[in-house]
């Protein structure tokens, strides 16, 4: 049985640990339970926020709400062609756990976004990436229901308009679909990428070669050293997304900065690194209240204990006009914002 809960305190759902109550709280195992909640009258009235595992969400205060917990679970080989398997998980899996079952199987392509929290139908709304490596570059189609019509819909790779860090379900499907399955295409003959320099160094020092397995303990291993582990202290992973200049912009802060990160994109223009901005700025290891920028890694927002939604605004938008100031770059938050 549908057991609606109500005055839940999300704190436990989103790892930043941020205080905030739902006014009404789900926790949906199973595609068919929207029949029951789109059934409940009391439900019509509150607007409907999909939750999945909570890495990606940046809470202000409380919700006058229904938060559907999805918890659809299930992982499976669906079918193989010459070229490539086809691999289902179901939206409430854990997305590292589905990373590693693919490599046990034998299957590459994912290792790249090993260790990522968070779940395998967040994934694609956030189009999370890292390593030279997207969720879009891998995911054959997935399926969502429309949370008020009820209607079930296949997305391909290309409805899906995955974008850095975004995607279809991030504007106009935000809080209207809700993805219950998603499909990779795991290809046979699969070329590892190792191009950043830290996973071949990692590599090089764990003396293996360049195995998707292997990337992915390169990985792991990285991501370890250079990232708080939510359970430990409470952080969203990156918190501001690398900002995207034009040529001639980096030309003009490379001749003030010689030292600027930047990577070349294939439209021309140019990734910065936001947490090296970050750190020129000043704000690397830098407190304001209960929250700061972490001291291994200065992209990280954290949460060394108490925090509310507004410590974490009043950081950002310190960080923010910091960065703007010194270079001229407006950095934009990468979380949802509730």
């Amino acid at each position: 049985m549908l057991l609606i809960q109500t005055a839940v305190d999300l704190a436990p759902f989103n790892t930043l640990g941020l205080p905030a109550r739902a006014s009404h709280f789900v926790l949906l195992q199973a595609a068919d339970e929207l029949t029951v909640l789109r059934a409940d009258p009391g439900l019509a009235a509150v607007p409907w926020r999909v939750l999945g595992g909570g890495s990606n969400l940046w809470l202000s205060g409380n919700l006058d709400a229904l938060v559907i917990k999805v918890e659809i679970s299930g992982r499976r080989k669906i079918k193989e062609d010459a070229d490539a398997v086809y691999v289902a998980a179901g939206a409430g899996e854990d997305w590292d756990g589905f990373v590693q079952w693919t490599l046990a199987q034998g299957w590459g392509g994912l290792e790249n976004l090993a260790l990522i929290p968070g779940t395998v139908g967040a994934a694609p709304v956030q189009n999370v990436g890292a390593y030279g490596i997207e969720v879009k570059d891998s995911l054959h189609e997935l399926t969502a229901v429309h949370l008020h019509t009820g209607e079930v819909r296949r997305f391909n790779n290309a409805d899906c308009c995955f974008a850095y860090r975004d995607s279809f379900f991030k504007h106009d499907g935000a809080n209207q679909w809700l993805i219950t399955e998603v499909v990779f295409r795991l290809p046979k003959e699969h070329q590892v990428s190792t191009g950043y320099g830290e996973i071949s160094k990692e590599l090089a020092a764990l003396n293996l070669p360049a195995t998707p397995q292997a990337v992915a303990q390169a990985v792991c291993n990285v991501r370890r050293r250079k990232l708080p582990d939510p359970a430990v202290i409470g952080n969203a992973g990156s918190f501001f997304h690398n900002p995207l200049v034009d040529a001639a912009q980096r030309t003009r802060l490379l001749s003030e900065y010689p030292a600027l990160v930047s990577y070349l994109q294939p439209d021309g223009r140019y990734k910065l690194a936001a947490g090296w901005l970050i750190e020129q700025a000043g704000w690397k290891g830098r407190r304001l209240g209960p929250v700061g920028m972490y001291e291994k890694q200065a992209l990280v927002l954290v949460n060394h204990g108490g925090a509310s939604g507004h410590d974490v605004a009043t950081l950002a938008e310190a960080v923010q006009s910091d960065v703007l100031a010194k270079f001229g770059v407006l950095l934009v938050a990468e979380p949802v914002r509730w």
